[in-house]
């Protein structure tokens, strides 16, 4: 049993973990909450509905269960203004609009964390995608690990030795899987350092970024495998014409007793408009990372910080009314030793 880590500011001990901080992208909660339980009309003690605001809860609460962070940030999107959607009209154009109800709830979800003390973030212009890739960054600067909380792939590009992810899949917190870098690898054949990359070849139909026309999941990774880097293979591109490029993807073909792709590959990357596409994707895929977080590593009582005061988590939980997960809010989120790192 290790001992919980209680105070960042006593600095490291070779027999405790270091800190952690929680990172959730909060609207994938609410969407998939909302799925999941639009069926039950649950409605808070105002009347008003409740069921993905609650949903959304219960996943933050079993998640900070599960992980016993010493501080937690929740991402949200800036709902009137869009950096992205200004620079591409057609910026996730293809999703279907969201339910009335909906969009009611999520514009009352990080006021209703923040009266509980909770600390949440909704950057100028950006995404909780951004507030999870600068909470990565963070994490990493002060020696602190990180759990991101999402369903959105893109948060695969901030995995690393200190940054762990959540993908969110049916069954909740406790069956999703969480990735490292190992993990990614075994996914995707793709080295979490050049999984941007590997997004970018492939594009995103959920946000309506086409990829790289004739490159696709398979073929990416195989590139990337073959050239380590897409800036070694724009490289070989501009001073050898591809030639390096063609030798290493038909050499893995002839190992693995598969046809020669290199001459095909090339021609795909040197196609009109396909380095435009891929570096246009990069850019949209790649979370701000830089964003002040107003997160204070080496204060225990300040933003973010667990444990939270009981009256206002019993008060704004109980608001919700369900007793279960009020007692469940009360005891994750205001005991003294975090339940995973007391086990």
């Amino acid at each position: 049993m290790t001992t919980p880590v209680t105070d960042p500011a006593a600095g490291p001990d070779r027999d405790t973990p270091p800190p952690l901080l929680l990172a959730v992208d909060a609207p994938s909660l609410l969407h998939r909450a909302h799925h999941a339980r639009v069926a039950s009309d649950l409605r808070d003690r105002g009347g008003r509905p409740a069921w993905a605001l609650h949903g959304m809860l219960r996943q933050v609460l079993d998640a900070v269960e599960r992980f016993a962070p010493d501080r937690v940030v929740l991402g949200f999107d800036d709902r009137r203004a869009s950096e992205r959607a200004d620079r591409f009209g057609a910026y996730k154009a293809g999703r279907a609009e969201k339910h009335p109800e909906l969009v009611e709830q999520i514009d009352r979800a990080a006021a209703m964390l923040d009266a509980m003390g909770l600390h949440t973030v909704t950057p100028a212009g950006l995404e909780a995608d951004d507030v999870t890739a600068s909470a990565a960054t963070w994490a990493r600067r002060e020696g602190w690990e990180c759990v991101v909380v999402t369903s959105d792939r893109d948060a695969f590009a901030h995995i690393s030795e200190s940054t762990k992810v959540l993908r969110l899949i049916n069954g909740g917190i406790h069956a999703s899987p969480l990735l490292d870098p190992a993990k990614l690898f075994t996914m995707y054949g793709v080295p979490a350092g050049h999984y941007l990359d590997y997004a970018a070849l492939r594009g995103d139909a959920s946000d309506n970024l086409p990829g790289v026309s004739g490159i696709g999941e398979k073929a990416a990774a195989l590139l990337l495998e073959a050239a380590g880097s897409m800036q070694a293979v724009w490289a070989d591109v501009e001073h050898a014409g591809g030639a390096t490029l063609v030798a290493a993807l038909d050499s893995l073909a002839v190992e693995r007793n598969g046809r020669r792709v290199g001459a095909g590959v090339l021609r795909r990357l040197v196609a009109d408009g396909a380095r435009e596409q891929f570096e246009f994707n990069r850019s949209m895929m790649a979370g701000r990372d830089d964003l002040d977080l107003g997160l204070t590593p080496d204060v225990r009582r300040s933003t973010g910080a667990l444990p939270l005061a009981e009256d206002a988590v019993a008060r704004v939980a109980g608001h919700l009314g369900v007793t279960t997960t009020t007692d469940l809010a009360v005891r994750v989120l205001c005991g003294t030793t975090p339940a995973s790192r007391g086990a």
